[in-house]
């Protein structure tokens, strides 16, 4: 049950570490000070569940691996998370769409962790549920004041959406890890989550006038280690110092 443990655990931080990431990346290029400082302090909290998480995988692993060996010295086949994390930023449209899908996925699948029976993820869901939390209704605010915004705001939100909505889908596919620690009352029923989450995201599109594409391709592969050709270019990045100085002390 460890390696399956430590594979979903993976999966977990994985999808803080690359969105964070992502986020950070916007940094100083925000609408208005005060929504630049908000979308920094969601990178922050994503980066310190990913810490969490990532922390929790390396104790589980065994390996004398720390969170920091995981988060910057696996090669991308190595990396689980979801490719909806690592889609460009492209414009604000599209990282408020993105992170709105993402932060109803988080909330209802914490909400249903933190009942886990492992209990180091159970508490780690339940802090991080109440980042979650705020990060959910900023970003369904974004999504209505957008799509109900102008012409220009209501069509850069409904071309993100076309965008992005092929990679959602994956977001409620299950393997084998997830079903053996579904059985072992671990990791939650992520046919439960989906539900949740589809009624979440159709009440907050029919509220911000926006539609859901009818797109019938779908990404599948992360929890393979299949990714877009983005993450490649993300861990280059984000790894570039750790791997030029692997015994640097900071």
């Amino acid at each position: 049950m460890s390696a399956n443990l430590f594979k979903y655990t993976l999966r977990l931080g994985d999808n803080a570490l690359i969105l964070g990431h992502r986020l950070s990346e916007y940094c100083s290029n925000g609408p208005y000070l005060e929504e630049d400082i908000s979308i920094t302090n969601t990178a922050l909290d994503l980066l310190g569940q990913a810490e969490a998480f990532l922390k929790y995988a390396a104790q589980v692993e065994g390996k004398d691996r720390t969170e920091d060996d995981l988060a910057y010295k696996r090669p991308e086949h190595q990396f689980y998370n979801l490719q909806l994390t690592e889609q460009p930023n492209q414009d604000f449209a599209h990282l408020q769409i993105r992170q709105f899908f993402m932060d109803a996925f988080n909330y209802y699948l914490y909400s249903e962790l933190k009942n886990s029976k492992d209990l180091t993820l159970a508490a780690i869901a339940a802090k991080s549920l109440k980042e979650v939390t705020y990060h959910l209704r900023r970003s369904s605010e974004w999504m209505i004041r957008l799509g109900n915004g102008t012409q220009e705001s209501k069509n850069r939100m409904q071309q993100a959406i076309d965008n992005l909505w092929q990679f959602t889908h994956e977001m409620f596919i299950a393997d084998e890890v997830d079903e053996i620690l579904l059985k072992e009352e671990i990791a939650p029923d992520l046919s439960t989550v989906k539900q949740s989450w589809d009624k979440k995201v159709t009440t907050i599109l029919q509220q911000a006038d926006l539609k859901q594409p009818e797109n019938s391709y779908q990404a599948t592969g992360s929890k393979k280690g299949y990714h877009t050709e983005y993450l490649g270019y993300i861990l280059a990045e984000m790894q570039y110092l750790p791997r030029t100085y692997p015994d640097a002390k900071w």
